[in-house]
């Protein structure tokens, strides 16, 4: 059975209440239960944490190291402008999918850009939370096919 982690970052646990146009309705807690029960039908244990705060998110992806196959993250505002976390992906092996809820591209211009995309195997955005289940799919079939 595959191992994944899953990570969400600042802001997210008000998933539900924060902005429902557009981050929707559903909660984090809703949210991974789904992902949970998903990646179990798959094959695919997965973990998931929540953190507001950078060095727990960045402690979490040094414990993936040889512990999971492979980590979904949507860092939240920590996309746009931390050098820490981006800089513990690029000190791991293990494949990191960057995923959010909105699509990052098409909205203010300081969140057009992230520093985490460069050092993840890629990105997912602007489907909702479908697009944690699109990073369930590329676990299950592995992030270099």
């Amino acid at each position: 059975m595959k191992k994944a982690l899953l990570i969400n970052g600042p802001n997210l646990n008000m998933l539900g209440k924060r902005e429902p146009d557009v981050y929707g309705k559903t909660t984090l807690e809703e949210i991974e239960n789904m992902l949970t029960e998903k990646a179990r039908t798959k094959g695919i244990e997965l973990t998931c944490k929540q953190s507001n705060h950078e060095g727990d998110i960045i402690d979490w992806l040094h414990e993936a190291e040889g512990n999971v196959d492979a980590v979904i993250i949507n860092p939240g505002a920590f996309t746009h402008y931390s050098y820490a976390i981006r800089d513990a992906i690029a000190a791991i092996s293990v494949d990191v999918i960057e995923v959010h809820i909105s699509n990052i591209h098409n909205r203010e211009a300081f969140r057009q850009h992230s520093v985490i995309a460069p050092v993840s195997k890629g990105q997912i955005v602007g489907f909702g939370i479908k697009g944690y289940e699109l990073a369930l799919e590329v676990v299950k079939g592995g992030c270099n096919e």
